[in-house]
Formats: C-alpha cells, structure tokens, sequence
C-alpha cells in the first residue's frame, strides 16, 4: 500500500510539475508574440524595377552584396535606313558590363562600348531606401559617378592631342518612388562633363533630366519607359543632339532580364545616349536593340 501511494505522488509531481512547465512556455510564447505585435518594426520596398536600368539609364536598383551582373546590351541601325539595310538589321552598336556588389549599400562597374571603342566604369552609393513603419521614408535615393574614355584614333595624329582630352564624366541623383506592386517611377537630375568638346561654342558641362516609370504587366513581364530631357544652349548651323526616349519590355527568365528595346540613340552609356543623340522618332531615327542581364552570385 506505502508503495502505491508513494508511486501516485511521484506521479502527481511530475503531472503538476509538467503542467507548471507547459504554462511557462505557452506565457513566454504569448509575451513573444505580444512583443512582435507591439515593437515597431521597418519594412523596406523592395524590387522597384525588375534590373539596374530602366531601359538605358540606371534604375535605383542594385547588386546585393557578393553578386555579379554580366550584362550585354545591343542596338541595331536606325529603322528609316530603309530595305537595303534590312530596316537597320544590318548594323549593330554592342556595349557588355560587369557589374558587381560590394556590399548592399555599394555598386561597382566597368564596362565597354563599340560606340567609339569607349570603356566606362561607375559607382554607385545607396544613400536611403523607401521604407514604412518606425523609421519611414517616402523615397529610394542613390547616387552614381562615373567616367568614360573613348579610344578611337584621333581625326589628325599630327595634332598636339591630350589623354585628358579623352575623358568625360558623370553625376547622377536616382530619386525613385514605388507607388504600388505594379507601378514604379524615377528622377534623375544628371551632370555630364566633357574634357573635349568640338568647338569652342560647344560646352563643356550638360545638365540633364530623366525621367523613366515601370509598370508590371505579370510576375515576370514589365513595360518600362524614359527620357532625358537636356538643357543646352541651340548652336546656329550645327546638328543639335535630342533628347532621348526610349521603351522596353522586360521579360524575366529564370536567371536572366531579358529587355527588348526601342529608343532613337545609339549610344549604350550616359555621356553617349544623355548628349549625343541624333535620331528623331518622329523620322524614324528609331533603333530597335536588348538588353540581357545574368547574374551570377560569387559568396
């Protein structure tokens, strides 16, 4: 009998004892799900454009830390050239990149351009990002420098011609807002500054204006828009360079953006397309061309 007794004590200890355990728990799990409720919390926006550009200026987006993008950009001849150049099929402008993440916050570039044999690199700096909740910002803002050299041989080798000459550079502000899940828009005050210009009634710095939008069609296609719009002075008996608008759709595949385009300059980098295009889209002086994005991660 002392034994069955002792036996149902034991008994009721280890009941009592898991019960006072099992409440235990179930209280710090209700405090920490009182705390999830009641701490504020910040929720970043993410994926406001599907790539690093909109169509050929860059987007607020960037590589995240460890990954590489490997781009290839395309751009064939203006369509008015007509049937015998197969509506500008026959021609063909390329500009590849590689563009790595140094960390989240830092974006580092090079690349190079079959537009006057022009190599170029960039930076471009995270500075804040559109967030809600405690620390809230209405905005994505990033900035970007950049520098380009073009390589082609000088028009008069004899001619006392400058290293220097062959540099230009660029200062971007991305000032992008994410309205909704499908709808995306971006400003982009830009400084261009040439070394060389070709005259003396040409100016050296060029200030411009982007604007470029996205709107998601599905999960994996969007429809993207810009233009730039320059300030410059209008130089009697010269070509002046237009503004440039330019289209994509892009269309994500598994690890590739794949962008097919439509945009009336030739140039694939800013100092290029933002300055010196000559194609009017309302001539034809249209170039149909992509745009493919691979990225690979490293670490």
């Amino acid at each position: 009998m002392n034994t069955t007794r002792s036996f149902l004590r034991a008994a009721l200890v280890v009941v009592a004892a898991t019960l006072v355990c099992a409440g235990l728990a179930q209280a710090q799990d209700d405090a920490s799900i009182l705390d999830d409720l009641t701490t504020p919390k910040t929720d970043y926006v993410s994926a406001s454009f599907k790539a690093t550009r909109i169509v050929n200026g860059h987007s607020i987006e960037q590589m995240k830390e460890g990954d590489l993008d490997v781009r290839i950009h395309h751009r064939f001849g203006q369509v008015n050239s007509g049937p015998s150049a197969l509506w500008g099929l026959d021609q063909s402008s390329v500009f590849f990149s590689f563009e790595y993440g140094a960390t989240d916050w830092l974006m580092l570039g090079v690349g190079r351009s079959s537009y006057q044999k022009t190599f170029s690199g960039f930076t471009k700096l995270r500075l804040w990002r559109q967030a809600t909740g405690e620390h809230s910002m209405p905005v994505s803002i990033s900035a970007l420098g950049g520098a380009d050299l073009f390589s082609t041989p000088w028009p008069d080798p004899g001619a006392q011609n400058f290293f220097s000459s062959r540099l230009s550079y660029v200062a971007q502000v991305l000032v992008a807002r994410k309205f909704t899940d499908a709808f995306s828009l971006q400003l982009t005050p830009t400084l261009v500054h040439k070394n060389l210009v070709p005259s003396a009634v040409d100016v050296n710095d060029i200030i411009a204006v982007g604007l470029g939008g996205r709107y998601k069609l599905t999960n994996r296609i969007s429809f993207n828009a810009e233009y730039f719009f320059t300030i410059k002075p209008v130089v009697e008996g010269q070509q002046e360079a237009v503004d440039v608008l330019s289209f994509g759709v892009d269309i994500e595949t598994g690890g590739h953006v794949f962008q097919i385009v439509l945009t009336n300059a030739l140039p694939m980098f800013e100092r290029g397309f933002i300055t010196e295009g000559t194609g009017a889209w309302g001539d034809g002086g249209i170039h149909l061309g992509f745009n493919i994005s691979r990225v690979f991660t490293l670490y």
